[in-house]
């Protein structure tokens, strides 16, 4: 069988996505898309197709009931350039393949990464690990914009100090901050893809790490466009409920108070916050879904 080709993601092959002041994604390459997942899930030969609509059906059917292995067949390469700091969150997802620039091996590149001045915001008092929605004012985050910048030159003249002595890389390089810029190459499947990009384009998650997530969605849609469009409708645009919290929603619709309290209450509150706002995400067309099948 002749290696899948998908149109739109040929288009997107080693295009650069700039990400950030100073980062990118390029999509190295790929491995199927939606026919190799309709053909996984029908363990059959040649095309697999029967029409689209009941293709679309199919894979709609298989993210909305978890049946996980046909998505796991498709897979994504990625080359990114990021700063440490975003990397050291990335490499937190475990079920993807990487190789990163070493610095050992290589002398790191004079590169920094600076926020933009409407980027820096004062603590959350809410989220103790990230920024509020308080802007910082112009002035003073200009100011510590210099800071910022003014240490991470004084901290690679160091480095190249060291270098010039002959001090070994390995060595030379730790007092580097997480600022500076790092690559690899990194490649994972689809499944797992969509599990990264539905935690990290979540609001909650740092802004610098879901730009990243965007670029890297914009990929996915194009090697599979039906499967993303499913990831969206089941994943990305849900809500999941707790047992507690669908107790609660009977509670709501009895027109009862709701019986959780504290942080539980302040949860379910947020979820149904979510809930309205996707009253302005287009769902998509109406598609004709499969009749229930055995997945094995």
């Amino acid at each position: 069988m002749a290696r899948l080709k998908v149109e739109a993601a040929e288009a997107l092959v080693d295009q650069e996505i700039q990400v950030l002041d100073k980062g990118f994604v390029r999509l190295v390459d790929y491995l199927g898309g939606d026919e190799r997942i309709v053909q996984s899930a029908r363990v059959s030969y040649g095309s697999g197709t029967k029409s689209f609509r009941q293709d679309r059906g199919l894979i709609h059917y298989l993210m909305q009931h978890h049946h996980t292995s046909p998505f796991e067949q498709v897979q994504l390469t990625f080359h990114a350039k990021m700063p440490i700091f975003v990397a050291r969150q990335w490499v937190r997802h475990r079920t993807a393949r990487l190789n990163e620039i070493s610095g050992r091996y290589s002398v790191m590149r004079d590169e920094f990464y600076l926020p933009e001045p409407e980027q820096m915001r004062f603590q959350s008092e809410r989220n103790k690990q990230g920024r509020s929605d308080e802007a910082i004012p112009l002035e003073d985050a200009l100011a510590i914009l210099r800071r910022m910048e003014e240490e991470q030159s004084r901290l690679y003249a160091q480095y190249e100090s060291l270098l010039e002595a002959n001090v070994a890389r390995e060595l030379a390089r730790i007092n580097l901050p997480l600022s500076l810029y790092t690559e690899w190459y990194w490649q994972i499947d689809l499944h797992n893809l969509f599990h990264f990009l539905a935690l990290r384009m979540d609001e909650h998650a740092q802004y610098e790490i879901r730009v990243y997530a965007e670029a890297m969605a914009k990929c996915a849609q194009a090697v599979a466009p039906i499967a993303y469009e499913a990831f969206e409708e089941h994943i990305l645009h849900s809500v999941r409920f707790s047992r507690a919290e669908c107790v609660s929603l009977q509670q709501m619709l009895r027109g009862q108070e709701s019986s959780l309290e504290g942080r539980a209450l302040a949860r379910f509150r947020e979820k149904l916050e979510r809930i309205s706002k996707m009253a302005s995400i287009d769902a998509p067309d109406e598609f004709e879904g499969p009749k229930p099948v055995d997945m094995g």
